[in-house]
């Protein structure tokens, strides 16, 4: 298969997260007849709710800065597919991703023929699978890997981790996870392996609870990021600057990544360098410092410039996502109009996610995304608090709306869900050029 066709391949799968199928035991089979690559990769695996895709992203910089060839796996993409897969920053080539491609097709399909597998392996199973093969090809000496969903059953728990981080836990998924948050903790915390060292974000505490209990149980060392242990001051554009002490050295660095969220982030990701450097990575405190001063997170609080307007993306696509994305708003856009493009996936807490956002926008236009999971704009409009909210029917119609009725000085952003930042993303790459 070439480029194109795997991908085709692929897509003709079924989508991503309705034909997702929880368990590692297509995936360990399929990993087995390929040589288990991941058990040549050693992994830092990071799971939680919110904040697990920066802290990955924020790791592999910290790694790279300390010359460490690293692997960093992700999802889901935003653009292009070969954004989850990439080494040392850069996405995997065309041609690798199809030869990989081909490769774990055949052997699904051989897997099938002889009866071993009931069917070929999923989507997410499949590219997880890609990965491995692309970081065992380029020798890497850490995997950054993001847990897809949940941890316990996702396809990425086969990896051969040296250390696991769990950002903050909160309600999500609780279709797949679990109705209750000790449930969805539970699942989470079942990417924690025997005498594996843990570094925890600060959780609530039934949450802390299950990671204790979960590390007590495997011998697994525990490290808990407390609050006292870094403090933040926030600058223009909404960066902050962070002091940390770690259990190694201290930090002084001015983030990247913008919001009130993100020292918290950055702090787990400093404490997990801090274990990879313990296991023999050369990880100074120079390279920390670097890499979390030019970590880079596309679709995260990321402003555009469009036609003299601001435009902020944020994948914000949960209560606890929305909550942090209106603090910012607050922080910084108080007293400018802001026009929310908003969508959503059926499966997740519309009206909560309403309750939080919408009250801070002067207008609000519900768009659909190209996804079959997706809210109608007219569900949408009924359920939203703000008088002046209209409909759309796509993300390009939602933007030329919204740039026809926000005022210069205005905001525009858009939230609700990945798979709009992805569209909104592709149109502004052309028009747009990010601040």
């Amino acid at each position: 298969m070439n480029f194109q066709q795997a991908t085709d391949y692929l897509l003709s799968l079924g989508h991503e997260s309705l034909s997702m199928k929880l368990g590692i035991e297509s995936i360990s089979r399929l990993a087995q007849i390929l040589g288990d690559p991941q058990a040549m990769i050693p992994a830092a695996h990071i799971a939680g709710t919110n904040g697990k895709g920066s802290t990955a992203a924020m790791l592999a910089s910290i790694s790279r800065a300390a010359g460490v060839r690293t692997g960093l796996y992700t999802s889901p993409h935003l653009i292009d597919i070969r954004e989850r897969i990439r080494v040392d920053g850069a996405k995997i080539a065309q041609e690798e991703f199809a030869l990989h491609a081909t490769t774990v097709r055949q052997a699904c399909e051989d897997l099938v023929q002889r009866g071993d597998l009931p069917a070929v392996c999923t989507f997410f199973e499949q590219v997880t699978m890609i990965a491995f093969l692309h970081f065992r090809e380029k020798q890497v000496a850490l995997g950054v890997l993001e847990v897809g969903l949940g941890g316990r059953l996702d396809a990425t728990n086969i990896c051969h981790s040296k250390v696991v981080g769990l950002t903050r836990i909160a309600r999500d998924h609780e279709n797949y996870l679990g109705d209750t948050l000790p449930l969805i903790a539970a699942e989470k915390a079942g990417i924690i392996k025997p005498g594996v060292p843990v570094v925890s974000s600060p959780q609530s505490p039934e949450v802390l609870t299950v990671i204790r209990n979960r590390c007590r149980t495997l011998d697994a060392p525990l490290t808990l990021v407390e609050p006292g242990a870094f403090v933040s001051k926030r600058g223009e554009g909404g960066f902050y600057r962070m002091q940390l002490r770690g259990q190694l050295d201290s930090y002084d660095v001015r983030l990247n990544l913008r919001g009130g969220h993100q020292p918290g982030n950055a702090a787990t990701a400093v404490f997990l360098a801090e274990r990879v450097r313990s296991i023999g990575a050369p990880i100074t405190r120079s390279a920390i410092e670097s890499g979390l001063s030019s970590a880079e997170w596309p679709g995260r609080l990321e402003l555009f410039c469009v036609k003299e307007r601001e435009v902020l993306l944020d994948g914000a696509h949960n209560p606890d996502g929305a909550a942090s994305l209106r603090r910012f708003l607050e922080e910084e856009f108080a007293g400018r109009s802001i026009t929310l493009i908003f969508g959503a996936m059926s499966d997740k807490s519309l009206l909560e996610m309403i309750d939080v956002l919408f009250p801070v926008a002067n207008c609000v236009i519900a768009t659909l995304i190209r996804n079959p999971r997706a809210v109608e704009p007219a569900v949408i409009k009924q359920a939203s608090s703000v008088t002046n909210t209209v409909g759309a029917e796509s993300s390009d119609v939602a933007l030329a709306l919204a740039l026809d009725v926000t005022p210069r000085d205005g905001l525009i952003c858009v939230a609700g869900s990945l798979f709009l930042v992805g569209e909104m993303r592709a149109l502004l790459t052309e028009d747009g050029s990010a601040s």
